[in-house]
């Protein structure tokens, strides 16, 4: 099994990043901020105004280490991308499923069946651990419909429907997401993207691009195109096949996440300013102690549903990138998704 490798987060505005001998080291200014072995990183994320050496570029590109950047609110702007690795079989089978609507479909199903269920599964822990739940019944109600929700992706017979239910499932999830929430002055009334206008959104679109980033990575490493997906839509830029995965995670890891950092008052209100626009962000020092957070579960081992192995977290996109690559090779009849226990 691959293992799981460190991540560096450059979060300090007009750092500069370069090469020295086997090193990246990363500098502001004069002052030196950090040198790292390379052999021991598997992926560099830049927030904001950071500058990388084109030297230091081409290395990650050549030794498979990622490199992304993303603005300050961690939308994700762009990635280093060298040789493209893995067979080119693999690619051009993945092609032929995306451009096949039968395949395409059952592929769709997996994922949006997966997100489904975890969402679910996220309720259900919620109500096992604080039955005292204000909306105890209301959210007994949206776990029993989310149950039926699944039922009906398994019967979808087109991608209208599925991508049908799935927003009705959303909907019914957030409808009763606030009721999780504990830390005082945080509400949150609903999905809100580009800009997030409120911390609880702010904060989730902020771990779903990190994750968003990771899955990408982990489909280039195995060999698969991230950009070719079959439930998003083909458009320019857009990392289709790595937004598919994050269904997988979105509540499993992302939105567990955000309420183990609120409700445990690792992140309060006064952590977030609002701009100009009325786009909410994470401020500069809390920004890096959700990272530190995120990092941290990234260590944590669990069981993989699937593979019957103890793995990190950190590990989950890589492991499910190589099981898409079976079953795209015709290894496995199905793709079986990462599935919250």
């Amino acid at each position: 099994m691959k293992k799981l490798l460190n991540t560096i987060y450059v979060t300090r505005a007009e750092s500069y990043l370069h090469k020295e001998r086997e090193t990246i080291v990363i500098k502001n200014g004069d002052e030196k901020l950090g040198q790292f072995p390379a052999l021991a990183i598997s992926h560099i994320v830049c927030f904001g105004n950071i500058s990388v050496s084109p030297f230091l570029m081409g290395y990650c590109g050549e030794q498979g280490i990622g490199l992304s950047f993303h603005t300050e609110y961690g939308k994700f702007l762009a990635r280093v991308v060298g040789q493209q690795s893995g067979n080119v079989l693999l690619r051009r089978t993945q092609y032929r499923f995306a451009d096949d609507a039968v395949r395409s479909l059952l592929i769709a199903k997996s994922f949006v069946g997966a997100k489904i269920s975890n969402a679910r599964a996220v309720l259900q822990r919620e109500l096992r651990n604080h039955p005292d739940n204000a909306l105890h019944s209301e959210v007994e109600q949206v776990i029993e419909h989310l149950a039926l929700s699944v039922r009906h992706i398994e019967s979808a017979q087109d991608m209208p429907s599925i991508r049908g239910i799935e927003g009705d499932a959303a909907a019914r999830y957030f409808s009763v997401f606030n009721s999780l929430i504990r830390g005082a002055g945080f509400v949150f009334d609903g999905r809100v993207r580009r800009p997030a206008t409120d911390p609880v959104n702010a904060l989730m679109s902020f771990i779903y691009s990190l994750i968003t980033s990771e899955c990408s990575s982990a489909l280039q490493s195995i060999g698969l195109d991230p950009q070719v997906g079959f439930l998003h839509t083909d458009r320019p830029g857009r990392l289709s096949l790595a937004l598919d995965m994050l269904e997988e995670f979105r509540a499993a890891i992302a939105d567990r996440l955000v309420l183990t950092l609120i409700n445990r008052k690792q992140i309060t209100p006064s952590d977030f300013v609002t701009e100009a626009s009325g786009a909410i962000r994470l401020k500069d020092d809390a920004r890096k102690a959700v990272l530190v957070a995120y990092q941290n579960r990234k260590q944590e081992e669990i069981m993989h549903p699937y593979l019957e192995e103890t793995i990190p977290i950190g590990l989950l996109p890589h492991c499910q990138a190589m099981l898409m690559a079976r079953h795209l090779r015709g290894d496995m009849t199905h793709y079986p998704p990462y599935l919250l226990k």
